[in-house]
């Protein structure tokens, strides 16, 4: 299974570059993984938050394949613990996924057409975070995860 993070905005900011691929290192011992960053559609500042919504709606569902898993990051999603996380890796993995994507929509979260079409919706926190920093937890957390999938010491009970 290929993992791929996807994220709206722009490229990672220099306080956060060298830990997101740190981590995204360290997951390749585990599975191949890339960084796409979707850029936000010109005169962005000019479209509505929904007018805007749909336009990156419209990128990322041109870019997504039919059966590419695609986990979204939504502040409305399950909250679950790293091992959930783990269990839930491992078993895509096991049922054959060929690419499981995780995408951090826009500013303003992402469009319902891209709602509908995410297999699962996650949660980091009830808190909001800056998109940079989200991608350091995402690349974090499924690092832990392989670690938890192979029983290695980097997560501790």
């Amino acid at each position: 299974m290929k993992i791929q993070f996807w994220s709206v905005g722009k490229a990672h900011e220099a306080h956060v570059k060298e830990a997101v691929e740190m981590f995204t290192k360290r997951i390749s011992h585990y599975y191949p993984v890339e960084w796409h960053i979707i850029p936000v559609p010109k005169n962005s500042g000019t479209l509505s938050e929904m007018d805007l919504k749909k336009k990156e709606g419209e990128s990322i569902t041109g870019i997504l394949q039919k059966d590419d898993y695609l986990v979204l990051l939504d502040e409305r999603g399950k909250l679950i613990k790293s091992e959930e996380l783990a269990k839930f890796i491992e078993t895509r993995a096991n049922e054959s996924v060929k690419k499981m994507v995780f995408l951090i929509g826009g500013a303003y979260g992402v469009s319902e057409d891209v709602m509908k079409r995410a297999n699962y919706k996650w949660s980091l926190s009830p808190l909001v975070f800056p998109h940079q920093l989200v991608r350091l937890i995402l690349a974090e957390q499924v690092y832990r995860a392989c670690t938890i999938i192979k029983n290695e010491n980097y997560h501790h009970k």
